[in-house]
C-alpha cells in the first residue's frame, strides 16, 4: 500500500489559523461509512447522532508548554520541543538546529534558570537531556515553556487554553487531542443528559503528530512509542457499555489508539498503562471502536491512514473532497467529521 494513496489536494486558505470564538460552533461533516452519505452540520448537533447507551470516549492529557527556547554551549541559540519524560530527571526532544547540538552539549534556559545536558540522539532524530533547574522544574517548565503550535499554524494563539480541551487534566502531550477542542461543558453535559456516559482515557500525544510519513509504503511507516493509560473504573464503563449493546464513540485518533492498544483479543478494554506503538491503517480489524469524532488531518499523515482503517480509503478521500469543496477549515483548530 502506498503512502501517495492517502495525499489530495488542499488550498492553503482553508488551513485554520485560530479557533472559532465558540468552539462548539464549528462545522460538522457527518459520514455514514454503510451507505456513503454525508451530511453538513455544526458540532453542536453531535448529541443528535448519539444514543443513550453509548460512550463517547475523551482523551483527558493536557498539553506541556513543552516549548524552550534557549542557548548552546558552543553559543548561539537553540529550540527544544519536549516529547515525553523517559525517567530520573530526563527527557526526551527534538532540537533545532539539531545538527549543532550533539551528545554532550548543554543547553541554558532562561540565564541558567534551567540547563539540559544532551546524553544521545535517538533512532528518530531526537535528543535524550537530563535537565537541572532552580527549583521545581515543573515551576520553571511552566515560567520558561511555551505552548507549541503545529508548524502551519502561523497565527500566535492569544489564548493558551485554546489548545487545551475543557477537560484536560494529566499533563505530558506535546500537542493538544484536537478533535476534543470542540466540546464545551453545557455540551458534554447535554450529551451526558441523555443517557451518554462520558468516559475518560489518557494518551500522550508526541512525535508522530509532527512528523510525517517519509516512506514510500505505508507498511514500511513505524510510530513512535507513546504513553497510555485505561483506569479501571474507565474499564469497568465501557464493558458495561458494551454489555449492554451500545457503541463506543471515539473523540479523536488519539483515543483509538488508546482503545485498541488496550483492548485484548476477545476485544475486552482492560485496565492498565503502558507505551503503545500502534499504527492503524486499512486492513486492520477494530476491536473496540464503533464511531469516531475527528477532524481533518494531513495527506499522507498517519492520521488520515487511521481514518481510511475505520471508513475506507476511497470513502474518506470522497468526503475530504466534499470538505474542501464546502469551505471546510481543517487541522488543528479546523471543523470535524463524526464517522458513523
Amino acid at each position: 500500500m502506498r503512502v501517495a494513496d492517502f495525499d489530495y489536494e488542499l488550498p492553503a486558505s482553508l488551513i485554520a489559523q485560530e479557533p472559532l470564538a465558540e468552539r462548539d460552533r464549528s462545522r460538522l461533516l457527518v459520514l455514514h461509512r454503510n451507505s456513503g452519505a454525508m451530511e453538513h452540520r455544526h458540532f453542536r448537533d453531535l448529541v443528535q447522532y448519539l444514543r443513550a447507551g453509548d460512550a463517547l470516549v475523551v482523551n483527558d492529557t493536557r498539553v506541556l508548554p513543552a516549548r524552550l527556547f534557549g542557548r548552546r554551549s558552543g553559543g548561539g541559540q537553540v529550540e527544544v520541543l519536549l516529547l515525553r519524560p523517559v525517567g530520573e530527571g530526563a527527557w526526551e526532544g527534538l532540537v533545532r538546529p539539531g545538527k549543532k547540538v550533539p551528545p554532550g552539549a548543554t543547553l541554558t534556559f532562561g540565564e541558567g534558570v534551567m540547563q539540559a545536558r544532551v546524553r544521545e540522539k535517538t533512532a528518530s532524530g531526537g535528543r535524550i537531556m537530563s535537565f537541572e533547574c532552580r527549583g521545581d522544574f515543573w515551576q520553571c517548565l511552566n515560567t520558561l515553556g511555551q505552548t507549541p503550535l503545529p508548524p502551519y499554524i502561523k497565527k500566535p494563539l492569544g489564548d493558551a487554553s485554546r489548545y487545551q480541551t475543557v477537560y484536560a487534566r494529566e499533563p505530558g502531550s506535546a500537542a493538544a487531542p484536537t478533535a476534543g477542542l470542540h466540546f464545551t461543558p453545557s455540551l458534554l453535559a447535554e450529551i451526558e443528559g441523555c443517557g451518554v456516559v462520558v468516559v475518560k482515557v489518557l494518551l500522550h500525544v508526541g512525535l508522530d503528530t509532527f512528523r510525517p510519513v517519509r516512506e514510500d509504503e505505508v507498511e514500511d511507516h513505524r510510530m513512535h512509542r507513546e504513553y497510555y493509560a485505561v483506569d479501571e473504573p474507565a474499564a469497568a464503563a465501557l464493558q458495561r457499555v458494551r454489555a449492554g449493546g451500545g457503541r463506543i464513540v471515539a473523540v479523536g485518533t488519539t483515543v483509538v489508539r488508546c482503545l485498541e492498544s488496550a483492548a485484548g483479543d476477545s476485544g475486552e478494554v482492560r485496565a492498565g498503562a503502558g507505551d503503545t506503538a500502534l499504527f492503524i491503517y486499512p486492513g486492520y480489524r477494530f476491536r473496540m471502536v464503533d464511531c469516531l469524532v475527528t477532524n481533518f488531518h494531513l495527506p499522507r499523515s498517519s492520521l488520515l491512514m487511521l481514518v481510511s482503517a475505520l471508513a475506507g480509503r476511497d470513502l474518506v478521500l470522497a468526503a475530504y473532497k466534499e470538505a474542501v469543496a464546502q469551505g471546510y477549515r481543517f487541522f488543528s483548530f479546523g471543523d470535524a467529521m463524526l464517522i458513523v
